[in-house]
């Protein structure tokens, strides 16, 4: 069964249709990408999978749940897990208090009270590599830093499906290939499926997703395994501009 299944979904603000009649399904442990030109409907996907709006047509089952018109912190809740483009941290607050908040809030938070909070918050401090900084105040953290800490404390909330935007924006290739390593470790550790929104970095893609949605004005271009995907010429055509193979470079 998957895990998620997205059938038929529309959206628009106005008179313009943002995502188009799109159908897709992610399956328990699965690595996916969605990429596309700018303006093609990514966020807006993205915002629809979490609950930050709601689908104007169509409908979205989290394995047995129809969670169409769930707002965020019930799809939180069931295990639906978001990072965003631009950490936030609470910048008065340490590290380890910034990932407890992702414990208390997530699939576990109602069983879940300030102690075990902070004990979660431990492990995944320790597994996402921010130990030296884990009593320090989150706003004085470099960019990347606070990435981590954005996704450490999405991890704490246990999800089941973790959506990640732009988690790897602004990183260099070496730290680019080091974050696909990582997030291919957490995925078979923690046993969730991930989809990644890589905003033009074709070398995330090709290392991290097995499968690519490719949107294009609001709808489903390529949905196919990966060196399928961007080897398509569809994609080439509207989006890479050359084959995949040179994003391995």
């Amino acid at each position: 069964m998957p895990l998620l299944k997205v059938r038929n979904v529309t959206k628009r603000f106005g008179g313009l249709v943002a995502v188009d009649d799109i159908s897709f399904e992610i399956r328990h442990g699965e690595t996916m990408a969605i990429v596309g030109p700018n303006g093609a409907g990514k966020t807006t996907m993205f915002n629809l999978i979490n609950g930050v709006f709601l689908a104007d047509e169509g409908q979205m089952i989290f394995e047995d749940v129809d969670v169409t018109h769930f707002p965020s912190y019930r799809r939180a809740h069931l295990g639906i897990g978001r990072t965003f483009q631009i950490p936030r941290p609470f910048a008065s607050a340490t590290v380890r208090e910034n990932i407890a908040i992702g414990g208390m809030f997530g699939a576990a938070g109602s069983e879940v009270n300030v102690d075990e909070a902070l004990e979660m918050a431990d492990h995944y401090i320790e597994l996402i590599g921010l130990t030296p900084h884990r009593d320090k105040p989150a706003g004085g953290l470099t960019p990347i830093e606070k990435k981590m800490v954005e996704i450490a404390r999405a991890l704490a909330m246990k999800p089941r499906l973790l959506l990640m935007d732009e988690a790897m924006a602004g990183m260099n290739p070496t730290d680019i290939d080091k974050m696909v390593e990582f997030l291919k470790d957490i995925r078979d550790k923690e046993g969730i499926a991930i989809v990644a929104m890589v905003e033009h970095i074709m070398r995330a893609v090709a290392g991290l997703a097995e499968r690519v949605l490719v949107m294009h004005q609001g709808a489903k271009l390529v949905d196919e395994p990966t060196q399928e995907a961007l080897s398509d010429p569809k994609v080439i055509e509207v989006y890479l501009g050359k084959p995949a193979e040179e994003f391995h470079a």
